[in-house]
């Protein structure tokens, strides 16, 4: 979905496919005929935005193979879709029974990092549509926190930034990779991106702004960007998310009401705000394991909850915090990005009797996401385009 801002720039909003399991390019096409475009046909529109999460095996075959490429090209134009993102955090197994700290692998001291993103950046320029000539990758935030080296990192991307100088000269098409700050990593907040990504100091390496995240770490959206914008730090993208918010977290009936979205297959970075400053639990389940996390102030948990429909009290999310942050990132004179993806991949981990059943229930979940944040984003003053 295309959008007119204000100052006549062009801002696109997509829904990212990383919610639709698939490694392989087949699943990948299976993706498009069987979900993104009932999707694209509920919202009423002629062409849909979609952020293309591919795995590495479905990324490999596409890089080398010129007429897969082609195929996977064809098949977006025929069912009436387009790629301008890409969601490049997760390498692999996104969609197997248990994920949890395996989706932080291979970080960027792994060499396989700094490969599988390259791949990406040379697909998604043959993926652009014609009208298009920038692209966004959202990847990991270097690494989860008990491992990192530092420098090896920082020397994979300024070679990434390198690649990505040179794909432009051949192809014509700008493409930038977004380190997307989450909670446990060693990129936790928007804050820990400033030293290193000032520290490489290139234009085509800045950072995606995922609003789950940002409101987890209780990050405010205001001073987030403000910080952003005087390190002269690029948003390459925002992924527009809620998290799962508990005011009272010592009530007996709000840990019962936890405990219903503490699940195996996800982490779900748990954190609360005190006076000596954040505290937090790598999963829910063990916030909720006796006083492991101080409850005396709100949690929020890292659960991609759907944009519109806020879980039931005593419950909420953090939609007042995406709102915020998406009247700073495109409300302004300017957009800050222009590339905008409702990311709500846990469908299928929320609890049983909040499950889509079937694709048709899923495909209307997704389509009143898109809705909502269309509104939201139309209140702001933009023009949606056909």
């Amino acid at each position: 979905m295309r959008f007119r801002h204000p100052d006549g720039s062009t801002v696109h909003l997509a829904y990212c496919t990383n919610v639709h399991p698939a490694e392989t390019l087949d699943g990948v096409l299976a993706q498009l005929r069987e979900h993104c475009e009932p999707v694209r046909r509920r919202l009423g529109r002629d062409r849909l935005g979609i952020g293309l999460w591919l795995a590495a095996d479905a990324a490999r075959t596409l890089d080398s193979d010129p007429s897969a490429l082609r195929t996977l090209r064809a098949e977006l134009d025929r069912r009436g879709l387009e790629v301008v993102t890409l969601n490049g955090f997760p390498y692999e197994g996104f969609g197997a029974e248990e994920v949890k700290y395996r989706v932080y692998k291979p970080d960027w001291a792994d060499p396989e990092r700094l490969e599988h993103t390259t791949a990406l950046a040379r697909v998604l320029a043959g993926l652009l549509p014609d009208d298009v000539t920038e692209g966004s990758i959202s990847t990991l935030p270097l690494a989860w926190r008990t491992a990192h080296d530092a420098a090896r990192a920082e020397k994979a991307l300024r070679t990434l930034a390198e690649r990505l100088d040179a794909l432009e000269e051949l192809t014509g098409k700008s493409l930038r990779v977004g380190l997307e700050p989450e909670p446990g990593c060693v990129v936790e907040t928007t804050h820990d991106a400033l030293a290193p990504l000032t520290a490489i100091a290139h234009p085509r390496i800045g950072v995606c702004v995922d609003t789950c995240h940002l409101a987890t770490s209780f990050e405010d959206p205001h001073t987030a960007v403000d910080a952003l914008t005087a390190a002269g730090v690029t948003i390459v993208k925002s992924q527009l998310s809620a998290a799962l918010h508990a005011e009272h977290p010592h009530l007996p009936e709000v840990r019962a009401a936890l405990a219903a979205f503490d699940e195996p297959r996800f982490l779900h970075q748990t954190r609360t705000a005190t006076a000596a400053g954040l505290r937090g639990t790598d999963d829910l389940g063990e916030a909720l394991s006796g006083d492991t996390l101080p409850d005396a102030s709100p949690w929020r948990a890292h659960f991609h909850v759907p944009l519109h429909a806020s879980p039931a009290a005593p419950l909420t999310s953090t939609l007042p915090v995406l709102e915020t942050a998406l009247t700073r990132l495109v409300g302004g004179p300017h957009p800050l990005t222009r590339h905008l993806e409702v990311e709500t991949y846990t469908w299928q981990a929320l609890p049983t009797e909040l499950r889509p059943r079937g694709r048709t229930q899923l495909a209307d979940g997704i389509a009143a996401e898109l809705t909502l944040a269309r509104d939201l984003l139309t209140d702001l003053g933009l023009k949606e385009l056909p």
